[in-house]
């Protein structure tokens, strides 16, 4: 195994997450939490769909989102720079929609 080979993680399709289950695909509304910056400010309270769910080194989730009304939505589905937005499980709060159907 090369050192590279230590940096792959396999893509995840869902986790648990203290008792709630995120998906990809999944919609979901953005609480982010400390208001550290203005993007955190600027999108309190928007909907988004679950673009991918990450897992960094220290096995910690982070669950990547495209907000529904960015007009650069569609590059963040092709996972293009700027229009991706990283949260952790607890600043996201799964919507009642049906599993993969986003908003």
């Amino acid at each position: 195994m090369d050192r590279w080979d230590e940096l792959e993680r396999p893509a995840l399709q869902s986790v648990r997450v203290a008792g709630t289950e995120y998906r990809v695909g999944d919609a979901v509304r953005l609480w982010p939490l400390g208001d550290a910056d203005i993007m955190d400010i600027a999108l309190k309270g928007k909907t988004a769909v679950i673009a991918s769910i990450e897992q960094d080194f220290e096995d910690r989730f982070h669950i990547a989102v495209t907000v529904d009304d960015d007009p650069g939505r569609d590059l963040g589905a092709s996972g293009k720079p700027g229009h991706r937005f990283f949260f952790r499980p607890e600043e996201v709060e799964p919507l009642d929609l049906e599993p993969g159907a986003g908003t």
